[in-house]
């Protein structure tokens, strides 16, 4: 069905670029909304235009090109970020197509970095949901500029006045309106808004009005630095508003990439087919080409070469094979197997934010079919591949059976997991009731020292833990000299604090939000080995927690209900109870909007509870919102029962050597013996 749509003669095979498009302008569209919001309906419409497709398709005919997915099609919802390529008035552009369920934000947040600006979807009908609130703020976060469409004009109760106020009371007081007829005239409001940030323009404005091409290269600027945001009105239902609005992008968003530049690139996301395995890049600099060797690092090793076997320009669920790509595009390749997601190659210097959408259950596994636990380990870890926050995970039990569990940001993803491992794997899984995920941090600063010595080795580290931001996770910075610890054992140190997960003591949830500071350290000219500054780091850090303030993290949806006005006692009143906090309710005729937070083990069940309090009547949006100290940590510890010496891959002692034999100290004895003569008080 979706074959029917693609302009074939517009994606010829293996041709070489002509002049025009070797020069050509390239920009990364990402389009983001909540779920019902749109977004596929104005992505199809975009394609449209660009004359990528003959006809738009739609959702609920399941013929879009973006939506290819058979899973996709028939829950008719975006799962996965789609992908395509269209030229409008001599632009290239890529244009994302990102999920809007939150139990698929990890994979809109990934495709983040691939997008050179956003335009987050919203529904001029309704308020500004919570939903779009992260979005928008995912967006700042990774320094986007933002353009706003507001989306379906044709209904009754639609309102440019009521979203533009939405915007400016739940999103950001800097946005500049323009309207589709005439974008770049900037008069009246939109003057005013440009006007405030330019004195020049100001001037101009004062005189009698702005000059168009000044206004448009100013307002670029302000956008490119995120000190505004851009809006326009239409309906992709309709294709209103489209041209106009793809116009303005071309004019408005700035892109500098340089194809003669050394390669450069990132991979944003892993697809497997049949056949091969697919790596998605962002081309930053360079052309690449197939038989191409790329190189790219590997953590605490060397770094990898690996050769490009063939190039793919991508139409939804269509590979179309193509002799270079060059920078700005987006591509899939074949032929590199170590390569994940986040993956910098050649010459490229990407910096990655720490992921916000991090899930906060977890699930056992549970083989239906009687599959082989191996295998069905096998699987999930070719799954994780694709969506790295899965964090699939083997646990022999102390009973000696194997427990294999997954991590998961609601339910709805579980559903799609099941129906993924039964179509693409043939295996059929149910999953235990999800339980929360905790995480751990510290109130204070602490000293660690962990020291490994057994014959013929020798290492020692001491590292100052600091409290991070929350929502930081872990962080590295070396205050010791090279003179007292040499670098390449400094860089060791470091790929050790990120190779692994470490645990905290009070239920042996992961640590986060702590800054690792290397102070100290000790080697051997004949005996230290990179495995020893492992094991040091590692008993370092665990030393640290023992003496920590630690606290116990648990994770926070954003909450925010609509419903009938006479509800809205109960449903603050039963929010309250589940440990929410509140924001003050506001009412819109009938109907009132309630916003808060609250834990998520508090909240889990809350929609089943608000259907019945409300007869079906009232709609919620629950978001991540981070994690925070928890509401009940003693109960929770005392549940969880966590067993810290009972953890032998996370000891906190030390190994020692005396009289050519090593010997074991426990933590609290470790500092008589340490060899360095470094001893901090962190409170001084």
């Amino acid at each position: 069905m979706m074959e029917r749509n693609i302009f074939m003669e517009n994606t010829p095979e293996n041709k070489e670029l002509s002049k025009t498009e070797k020069n050509q302008r390239c920009i990364t569209v990402g389009v983001l909304a909540q779920v019902d919001a749109g977004k596929t309906t104005f992505s199809e419409q975009l394609l449209f235009h660009g004359g990528a497709i003959r006809s738009p398709g739609r959702v609920d005919r399941q013929d879009t090109v973006m939506d290819g997915n058979e899973i996709e099609k028939q829950r008719g919802i975006t799962i996965f970020t789609d992908q395509a390529y269209f030229t409008y008035e001599g632009v290239r552009y890529d244009l994302l197509d990102t999920p809007g369920h939150v139990d698929f934000g990890p994979e809109a947040e990934r495709a983040l970095g691939a997008m050179d600006c956003g335009v987050l979807l919203l529904d001029a009908s309704s308020a500004v949901s919570a939903r779009a609130v992260t979005l928008f703020k995912l967006l700042r976060r990774w320094k986007k500029p933002v353009f706003f469409f507001l989306n379906k004009m044709d209904l009754e109760g639609a309102s440019i006045a009521a979203a533009m106020e939405s915007i400016r009371n739940r999103l950001t007081k800097d946005v500049i309106f323009l309207d589709s007829k005439h974008p770049f005239s900037f008069e009246g409001e939109a003057g005013e808004v440009l006007a405030e940030r330019d004195e020049e323009l100001l001037e101009q404005y004062l005189e009698g009005g702005i000059d168009p091409q000044k206004g448009r290269k100013v307002l670029s600027g302000l956008l490119a630095n995120g000190e505004l945001t851009a809006a326009m009105a239409g309906s992709a239902l309709k294709g209103e508003g489209i041209e106009e609005f793809l116009h303005v992008l071309g004019q408005l968003v700035q892109t500098d990439y340089n194809p003669d530049a050394p390669f450069g690139a990132f991979a944003y996301k892993v697809r497997r087919t049949r056949e091969q395995r697919l790596v998605y890049l962002k081309m930053l600099s360079g052309r690449l080409k197939p038989r191409d060797t790329v190189t790219f690092p590997r953590e605490g090793g060397e770094p990898v070469q690996e050769k490009i076997h063939q190039i793919y320009q991508v139409m939804g669920s269509r590979l179309v094979p193509c002799a270079q790509a060059r920078a700005g595009e987006l591509v899939a390749v074949s032929g590199l197997q170590e390569a994940v997601c986040q993956t910098v190659l050649g010459q490229a210097e990407e910096k990655f934010e720490v992921p916000q959408m991090v899930p906060a259950l977890e699930a056992q596994v549970l083989a239906a079919d009687g599959t082989d636990h191996h295998h069905l380990f096998e699987i999930l870890k070719i799954l994780e591949d694709e969506e790295p926050q899965l964090q699939a995970e083997s646990r022999k039990m102390a009973d000696g059976t194997i427990q294999i569990c997954v991590q998961v940001m609601g339910t709805i993803q579980l559903e799609v997991l099941k129906e993924m491992m039964s179509s693409r794997f043939g295996v059929s899984v149910e999953f235990a009731p999800p339980r929360v995920l905790y995480r751990e941090t510290i109130a204070k600063p602490v000293m660690g020292y962990g020291h490994y010595e057994p014959l013929r080795h020798y290492a020692e580290a001491c590292l100052l833990l600091e409290p991070g931001e929350r929502g930081s996770g872990i962080t590295f910075e070396s205050r010791c000299h090279v003179d007292v610890l040499a670098a390449n054992y400094q860089s060791l140190i470091r790929t050790h604090v990120f190779e692994r997960v470490h645990r905290g003591i009070l239920t042996g949830s992961p640590l986060t939000d702590v800054k690792v500071v290397l102070m100290d350290g000790r080697s051997h000219l004949k005996h230290t080995e990179g495995g020893d500054f492992r094991q040091a780091v590692y008993r370092a850090i665990r030393q640290g927690l023992e003496k920590a303030d630690n606290v116990l993290l648990e994770p926070w949806y954003e909450v925010e209900v609509s419903a009938p006005a006479e509800a809205a006692g109960r449903i603050m009143a039963e929010l309250s109870k589940r440990f929410a906090q509140l924001s003050p309710m506001e009412q819109y005729g009938d109907q009132a909007v309630i916003r808060g937070r609250g834990p998520v083990a508090c909240l889990m069940d809350f929609p089943r509870e608000l259907a019945s309090m409300t007869r079906g009547e009232g709609t919620l949006s629950m978001g991540n919102a981070g994690y925070f100290p928890c509401h009940n940590p003693e109960e929770v510890i005392r549940e969880i029962g966590y067993d810290k010496e009972g953890d032998p891959e996370y000891t906190s002692a030390s190994v020692f050597c005396s009289h050519g034999a090593g010997f074991t100290v426990p933590w609290h004895e470790v500092e008589r013996y340490i060899h360095s003569s470094l001893r901090i008080d962190p409170e001084e």
